[in-house]
């Protein structure tokens, strides 16, 4: 798996501005450059654009929430029939927005993220809100569930998800109704690949997207230390001493390095013998 020339100077330029100014249809495109080198990141723009157009043309004179809901959902669901993809949740397609817009189907992040830029191109103001295990948005207030059909939700409803993931452990509150920054919604979606990447063990694309979660984050230690990991599984033994030695002396005492330590003293000696 290559990766398009500049998809990644792109995606890090992004990155390093500020947060509200991430356009996030396009930095999600380019994190799908890493599985699809000669994606036509402009094409699925316009294809975004389109949407927005049409969404535009929905809409009341008023644009209130309620006008804002029904011309984005009878849209996005009800014409254009994108859904919430529950016969194979794991599939790492869903988490690339080209294959959202093909497939029509996606995991909540990635359908929220399509109804956040489908929205803010329509001139309505959308946001995500990541509650713990499940991702919405809220349109002027009105909570939505794009994975369920765009379903309006009420803090109650988000308390009953809650229990189904948590088993009544877990109580809502406002803390978890918070907006969530667009770096933090592109973070959350390269933190589902890693997961999904490293459970089947394809080290190579794992590490990909945590090249990329640095890019988000720099200073994401845990990061750092999965990135030498990663690089151990692959047997690059110098190279993920290195990058553990270096995570260690960030993160200084934190809890379980002495463990990390233990394993970089054992991958720098590996590296030796090879040598």
């Amino acid at each position: 798996m290559t990766q398009q020339p500049d998809a990644r100077r792109q995606f890090t330029d992004i990155m390093a501005g500020p947060d509200d100014q991430v356009d996030l249809a396009q930095a999600a495109l380019l994190m799908a450059c890493e599985e699809y080198p000669d994606l036509d990141v402009p094409r699925y723009l316009r294809r975004v654009d389109g949407l927005a157009r049409a969404v535009v043309e929905r809409l009341d004179d008023d644009r209130g929430p309620l006008s804002a809901v029904r011309a984005l959902n009878g849209l996005l669901f009800d014409e254009e029939g994108f859904r919430g993809n529950l016969e194979d949740y794991y599939d790492p397609r869903n988490s690339f927005l080209n294959d959202v817009l093909d497939r029509r189907t996606g995991i909540p992040i990635t359908l929220s993220t399509l109804y956040i830029e489908v929205g803010r191109r329509a001139g309505l103001p959308v946001e995500g809100v990541g509650l713990p295990g499940h991702f919405v948005v809220r349109v002027s207030g009105t909570l939505v569930d794009p994975f369920h059909g765009g379903a309006v939700l009420s803090e109650q409803d988000c308390q009953k998800r809650l229990d189904r993931i948590y088993g009544g452990r877990l109580r809502l509150d406002e803390t978890m109704l918070a907006a969530c920054e667009r770096k933090a919604i592109l973070a959350r979606t390269l933190l589902n690949l890693k997961a999904i990447y490293t459970k089947a063990g394809d080290f190579i694309r794992a590490l990909n997207a945590v090249e990329l979660l640095l890019r988000v984050d720099p200073g994401a230690l845990e990061e750092m230390r999965d990135r030498g990991m990663l690089h151990a599984a692959l047997d690059c033994y110098a190279l993920a001493a290195g990058e553990l030695e270096e995570y260690l002396e960030k993160a200084g005492h934190a809890t379980g390095n002495e463990l990390v330590r233990q394993q970089a003293a054992e991958l720098r000696a590996r590296a030796a013998r090879v040598n």
